[in-house]
């Protein structure tokens, strides 16, 4: 098939949701795409995240041709071992308690906002719903999780949208203060903002708005959809920030490219849903569980140093140039922003990025998001590097 073919195709017969860049992929090898016509490009975006093992890892192929061999799906009205050996790897790594399964970040999110409305409405009654959440977030596409989302340009067309949620300044407890009420039962937060620029949150505020919410019986969600699954350099970005949240979510990353995502609740959320009042059809489905199950394993092979090691390096090498369009670079791990400024738009230099067989991405206005495979090796990155820097150096 020809790309022009192939673009008819997605033209004539697809809704056109998504603003595709000009460029087909066609299959992967660790961090290399291959295009239609054998065109290279290194992979610093994974699929927004997704592919944190790479492409065709040996481990990961194999555990999914395994499983997909012995069972694929079965329902959650009856017990299989993929899920039941997952809940309890995420439950013993992050400290917490129970795991519910689903399938894409946004669908997580509704998951644990219904949880932290459910544990209010169990403990003090009606009348204590709202979910704080902060500017500049992003919780997903759903009707809820746009409702929740922290950017006014979100918030057109699908009126009207769901109720209860206020916004606070990210990084600002004063703000979190002034939407403070008797109606609040939770604040939801991503501790690295991804879709809102890849604004990481100080750990002095993340430790105050943990004590807020313990005070005032808040329970604290945190949102990992982008930043878990050892994307920032530990399975979860919370343990770097010193905290335990009453519940969080997962996705993107879990399952290697398969759809996955969940919710982990801690001790004292963790029988708040009980049969009935959640559910999904293909939440921890067999498959998709076994590929997580070699996510992990792949992800303890190399060790989270390797993963802190690898941004540093891309973070130090992009500050060398002083290329005068980039203003800084922000980030944990291998979840990296780089702020750019000029004549050129974000997307511009993506473009200009991908023409040249660089996949990255953007964020915000102003910055360039990268988030490699974690498995990218130093070759890989070295290519990518080369090519960024031409891009923003104008070599």
């Amino acid at each position: 098939m020809t790309f022009e073919y192939l673009k008819a195709l997605d033209h004539s017969y697809t809704m056109q949701t998504y603003g595709r860049f000009d460029v087909a992929i066609d299959h992967g090898t660790g961090a290399t795409l291959y295009g239609l016509e054998g065109e290279e490009y290194i992979d610093f975006a994974s699929g927004i995240g997704v592919n944190s093992v790479g492409y065709a890892h040996p481990k990961w192929v194999k555990a999914v041709a395994d499983q997909a061999g012995k069972l694929a799906h079965i329902s959650n009205l009856y017990y299989s071992q993929p899920y039941a050996r997952l809940a309890e790897e995420l439950c013993t790594r992050s400290g917490m308690a129970s795991a519910f399964f689903a399938n894409s970040g946004a669908e997580a999110n509704e998951g644990m906002i219904k949880l932290a409305r459910k544990y209010s409405f169990d403990k003090y009654g009606e009348g204590r719903a709202v979910v704080l959440t902060l500017k500049q977030s992003f919780h997903g596409r759903t009707i809820t999780t746009l409702a929740a989302t922290g950017q006014e340009v979100f918030h057109q067309y699908f009126f009207p949208f769901t109720e209860g949620f206020r916004y606070a300044e990210a990084g600002n407890m004063d703000s979190v203060r002034q939407q403070d009420g008797e109606d609040v039962c939770a604040v939801m937060l991503e501790l690295i903002q991804g879709e809102g620029g890849v604004n990481p949150m100080t750990a002095d505020f993340v430790s105050q708005l943990a004590d807020y919410c313990r005070e005032h019986d808040w329970l604290l969600l945190v949102d990992e959809v982008q930043t878990g699954i050892g994307r920032t350099g530990s399975l979860f970005c919370f343990q770097q920030y010193g905290i335990q949240p009453d519940a969080l979510t997962f996705a993107k990353g879990i399952a290697g490219g398969m759809p996955m995502s969940g919710v982990l609740a801690s001790a004292k959320c963790a029988h708040v849903l009980g049969p009935g009042t959640h559910a999904t059809t293909f939440g921890g489905n067999p498959i998709s569980a076994a590929a997580a199950l070699a996510v992990l394993e792949i992800l303890d092979e190399m060790g989270p140093e390797e993963i802190k090691a690898k941004g540093e390096y891309i973070r130090k090498t992009v500050e060398s140039w002083k290329a005068p369009c980039v203003t800084g670079t922000r980030g944990m791990g291998l979840m990296i922003g780089i702020g750019v400024q000029g004549e050129k738009s974000h997307r511009e230099l993506a473009a200009q990025c991908i023409s040249k067989g660089l996949l990255v991405l953007t964020a915000g206005k102003d910055t360039i998001r990268m988030l490699p495979p974690l498995t990218i090796s130093y070759q890989e990155i070295d290519k990518g590097l080369a090519i960024l820097k031409q891009v923003l150096c104008g070599e």
